[in-house]
């Protein structure tokens, strides 16, 4: 989710066959259950089923059963690097909330909560404004049962009485708004305005992945050889996926990879029910080739190796997701996108960091520093001291940000 990008070795096919492949190290629980997949198939399947596998499977997937985020984890992410980021992420909430026109109720979602840090550092900026801490409802959008216990914990929830105290709901002691877990978006009731906030949600979206051969369109599949080993394969004509996906894409590119971006139900609510999304997340504004990366206690490896023991991740395709969004409704319009750097910068993060150092010990200042140059640097940092290794990378370029918001509403900041 975080960090550059690993190449894994192109596929390339003679005679239908890639000459790429890795043996897992073991068969786990979840290695058994992929190739029982391929071998009750007949045949491979895509790397978007491999990927959905791996990091989702209800009994072994990546993120069900563990806690993946932080220095202990396998990734750290901007939430958990400085709690600046979930602070200017909520200014730019209440912004929205107040182009809006305040409604008295809010649907506040969140895609992929991690450990529900950046929800947690929203709310605790933002308790001093009554009026729009009173309009929230929050929906975290979670399918891993360890991480909303977690999220739980992080986020000080605690169960309150209400309907004279007939019944019972969760609440977040850190302004006093209710909270609703959700496995998936549909669940997240309709009929009030959402503000629907995605950070680094879409990258861990499965993908498609295309190849262009002399037959056409192929698509790059995940295949069992003789030997149990896992490997890459094309498909040997052009398969459903690469009409859906390719139709409207660029004929000219020579290998391509497609998310599953499911915009359609964000779009649908905000262009009924008014609101808005905001998107950040490391990709580009163009097509993307072989991107897909697999990173285990921050470090690269194998796509292939031990399934469910890393973490999957691509690099996002802010064009497809404007192409997918404004094909979605006539009532949305889409903005941006723009850096990370240039999102915090306008949200006010150099005057919140100046206004912390002004109040804070040496170490506390360090990492501080640290932190802000993680957030919005570009590069290593020309102040680091310590050791080469621990040196900070600057990832205010690397990420990037749009907004999808329902077009009464006009543009949102700092997209003007």
């Amino acid at each position: 989710m975080m960090m550059g990008s690993l190449g894994y070795k192109k596929c390339m096919v003679i005679g239908g066959h890639c000459d790429h492949f890795h043996k897992p190290s073991g068969d786990s629980e979840l290695v058994k259950h992929l190739k029982s997949i391929i071998k009750f198939r007949g045949g491979p399947i895509s790397v978007a089923e491999y990927m959905e596998e791996v990091l989702t499977n209800p009994h072994c997937g990546f993120y069900i059963n563990r806690d993946v985020f932080g220095a202990g984890g396998d990734f750290i992410t901007s939430p958990e690097v400085s709690q600046m980021f979930g602070e200017m992420i909520g200014v730019w909430t209440m912004c929205l909330w107040e182009q809006m026109g305040r409604p008295r109720k809010v649907n506040l979602v969140e895609l992929g909560p991690g450990r529900g840090t950046l929800m947690a550092d929203l709310l605790r900026s933002s308790s001093k404004f009554v009026e729009f801490v009173k309009s929230l409802d929050i929906h975290l959008v979670e399918c891993s049962p360890t991480l909303q216990k977690i999220q739980h914990s992080n986020l000080r929830c605690v169960e309150v009485s209400y309907c004279d105290n007939v019944a019972t709901r969760t609440t977040t002691s850190l302004n006093g708004a209710p909270i609703f877990w959700h496995t998936d978006l549909e669940e997240v009731p309709s009929g009030l305005p959402s503000i629907i906030l995605a950070h680094e949600f879409y990258d861990a979206l499965p993908i498609h992945q295309f190849q262009k051969t002399s037959r056409g369109w192929c698509e790059k599949m995940v295949d069992v050889t003789e030997d149990s080993s896992f490997r890459f394969v094309l498909s040997p004509q052009p398969t459903p996926a690469t009409s859906l996906y390719l139709r409207r894409r660029c004929q000219w590119a020579d290998e391509e990879e497609i998310a599953k971006l499911e915009q359609i139900e964000n779009c649908k609510r905000i262009s009924v029910d008014g609101g808005g999304a905001l998107i950040i997340d490391y990709g580009k504004n163009e097509v993307i080739a072989d991107s897909l990366q697999a990173i285990q206690k921050h470090k690269f490896v194998n796509i292939l190796d031990s399934p469910g023991s890393a973490d999957l991740s691509a690099y996002v395709d802010f064009a497809a997701i404007r192409h997918s969004a404004q094909a979605a409704s006539e009532n949305i319009s889409v903005h941006g996108p723009i850096t990370q750097s240039q999102l915090l910068a306008s949200l006010g993060i150099n005057f919140r960091v100046e206004a912390l150092l002004r109040s804070c010990t040496n170490l506390q200042a360090e990492s501080l520093r640290t932190g802000y140059w993680r957030l919005v640097g570009d590069g290593e940092a020309p102040f680091w001291e310590g050791p080469e290794e621990q040196t900070p990378i600057g990832t205010g370029t690397r990420y990037l940000a749009m907004a999808i918001v329902n077009k009464k509403q006009g543009v949102p900041i700092p997209f003007e």
